[in-house]
């Protein structure tokens, strides 16, 4: 009597351990991390093949660093870069059509990455336009840019983009209270000191000066992640030799003259490549 009562509660207990088996690892399934992607053109890789069709406006590339990372981690990417963002294009629409950044953003959300702050005030791409200009105008002799603007875009990245960077994370954290925010610096867009004028209308003179101006701008965007829990990615070391000035296949950056991108001056492929691999040492993914 006492084997054949115990022979239900074994068939039972098989029965049971065999469903646990079957179901045990759907449930135990961890689902891919939810990975945000906000910022501008080098954020978006503008001028990068193939582009993204779903958002023309914003000149986005389907082969930008946030693909990149969330083909390499299995991701679930948003990404709602675009082309010509400032940081207070987070809080509002930067086109017709264009949802706020911030937007995209929610409890949910486990990963956010970006590029930002290089286009507010025009302050820095301002200063590549306005340099190449100056360069232009005594064929690249001399340091026009500096004795024109002196420490003007230097002044006003630290005043005036720095508080807009350290605003505009402060509401990502807010939007996405669980997620792992990081911002990425520049990449270096000239050498230290020998420009190239045939590819980069920039003065010799200014050459080290406009270094100096994306150096004061890095060093916000460190100084504001530092002061809003956010990761720093710092591109300085990693980019060093990588300028525009360098050949096919060792740039990262697009030259304005003789060039492979229609947008000049950005991440061209292999760049957006080695911004998502610097950003996953950093983050220790994958």
């Amino acid at each position: 009597m006492h084997r054949r009562a115990l022979r239900p509660a074994v068939a039972a207990a098989v029965a049971l351990t065999a469903v646990l088996a079957a179901t045990t690892p759907t449930q135990a399934a961890k689902h891919p991390m939810r990975y945000v992607a906000l910022g501008d053109s080098y954020s978006a890789a503008s001028g990068v093949l193939p582009p993204d069709p779903t958002s023309p406006l914003c000149v986005r590339s389907t082969a930008n660093y946030p693909h990149v990372i969330a083909a390499r981690t299995g991701a679930e990417l948003t990404d709602v870069t675009c082309g010509a963002a400032e940081t207070k294009d987070f809080a509002q629409s930067q086109y017709p059509g264009v949802a706020p950044q911030l937007d995209a953003l929610s409890r949910r959300t486990e990963l956010v990455t970006m590029t930002i702050g290089g286009n507010d005030n025009s302050t820095f791409i301002g200063a590549i336009v306005k340099c190449g200009a100056a360069g232009v105008s005594t064929l690249g002799q001399g340091s026009p840019c500096r004795d024109q603007y002196g420490n003007q875009f230097r002044h006003d990245i630290r005043h005036t983009t720095y508080p807009a960077l350290v605003k505009a994370l402060k509401a990502v954290h807010h939007a996405a209270p669980h997620a792992r925010v990081a911002i990425l610096g520049y990449p270096w867009i000239l050498p230290e000191t020998e420009g190239c004028f045939d590819k980069m209308p920039v003065a010799r003179g200014d050459v080290p000066y406009l270094r100096h101006v994306e150096s004061t701008l890095n060093d916000a965007v460190r100084r504001a992640a530092a002061a809003t829990g956010s990761t720093y990615v710092d591109l300085s070391r990693a980019s060093e030799g990588h300028d525009a000035c360098q050949p096919v296949g060792t740039r990262w950056i697009e030259p304005v003259l003789q060039g492979t991108n229609p947008v000049v001056v950005h991440p061209n492929g292999l760049g957006e490549r080695h911004l998502a691999r610097r950003t996953m040492r950093v983050l220790h993914l994958g």
